[in-house]
């Protein structure tokens, strides 16, 4: 717990000398023993050729509601599941969303994923993984793990999950308003603009943000 909620707050896995100082241990060798242990029974996992490099896999089922504990990151709309695992809030996959033409993206939840807690606000959430290039501009690339707030409501500029309506499809897109008609712009010049009537598409949450794996 020490490290996956080190990992949280800067990004980077404690040090040896940190994780002795945290468990109170005399000596680094008995850290040594616990991350293999760890290792060993597939809750960690040390990445090659990196210092400091570890990976939590999954976190101990006394910590995690219902043993759902596979916390990689990478369908009907479920809500947030409510688990909270450590300083993370676990987060439901439903599936994958469209950065390009559009595709069937809401399903049922595949597993979750566990975000930083001040990632998330007040209401309903659910993640998304990203298939093609058309936000490339936005900052979201293909693969990446979008966290969607859970709303039928968004400004001008919001980057949404979109519903069109007739063709049973979504889409993450930027949503602007002109008039009547309801626009879905990219942000990648390679797609075009499209452009619906008011009752053409719902929109079923906003961007919050987005989880990447290198």
């Amino acid at each position: 717990m020490f490290i996956h909620q080190r990992i949280s707050e800067k990004g980077v896995s404690p040090s040896f000398e940190e994780m002795k100082e945290a468990l109170n241990l005399k000596s680094k060798s008995g850290i040594h023993r616990l991350i293999t242990a760890l290792e060993e029974r597939g809750f960690i996992k040390r990445l090659p050729h990196r210092a400091r490099a570890l990976e939590i896999v999954k976190l101990p089922d006394s910590v995690i509601p219902d043993g759902d504990n596979d916390i990689s990151g990478s369908s009907t709309l479920n809500t947030l599941d409510g688990a909270v695992r450590g300083n993370g809030t676990s987060v439901p996959i439903m599936g994958r969303i469209a950065a390009g033409v559009p595709i069937s993206a809401i399903q049922e939840k595949s597993h979750s994923v566990v975000v930083p807690p001040e990632m998330v606000s007040k209401g309903e959430h659910f993640a998304l993984e990203v298939k093609g290039d058309s936000m490339i501009n936005a900052g979201i690339l293909d693969g990446d793990t979008v966290i969607i707030h859970k709303t039928s409501s968004a400004n001008n500029g919001d980057i949404v999950v979109a519903y069109i309506i007739e063709d049973e499809e979504a889409t993450l897109k930027k949503l602007r308003r002109k008039g009547a008609s309801i626009a879905l712009e990219a942000a990648n010049p390679a797609y075009e603009t499209r452009i619906y009537g008011p009752d053409q598409v719902e929109v079923q949450g906003r961007l919050i943000g987005l989880l990447r794996n290198y």
